[in-house]
């Protein structure tokens, strides 16, 4: 016997499918992440390929690593909770995360969307 997911679809946006692991979609912010639950602390970490590895203190169990991760991210950004939008990964370690309007980038994302905004204006 196979098990099925109980969860039920996703009714809201569509995943962006992106080449870096962050990107602006108008005011905003779409974040790939790769997960790490029940690590050490809560920390934003590296670039590791097209995701950005965040680990949170929280189990993996019924989605509570990445309700955790939700609440870290808000403090971070300086955003509450209910402006991230989890769009899909709810139960795994690769997700796509919406964030509306940040208040606040952690130096990681600030610092490759500097990179961006320069390649745009000085392509050459």
């Amino acid at each position: 016997m196979t098990k099925r997911s109980r969860a039920k679809p996703r009714q809201g946006r569509a995943a962006i499918a992106m080449e870096p692991f962050c990107a602006w979609d108008g005011e905003t912010l779409v974040l790939n992440v790769l997960g790490t639950p029940s690590a050490g602390k809560d920390a934003i970490g590296k670039v590791k390929g097209h995701q950005l590895g965040i680990s949170v203190t929280a189990a993996p169990v019924a989605g509570r690593a990445t309700d955790h991760m939700v609440r870290f991210l808000a403090a971070e950004f300086g955003v509450a909770a209910r402006d991230i939008e989890v769009v899909f990964g709810r139960f795994n370690v690769n997700k796509q995360l919406r964030i509306r309007s940040p208040n606040r980038l952690p130096p990681v994302i600030a610092k490759h969307l500097a990179g961006e905004a320069r390649v745009a204006v000085d392509p050459g």
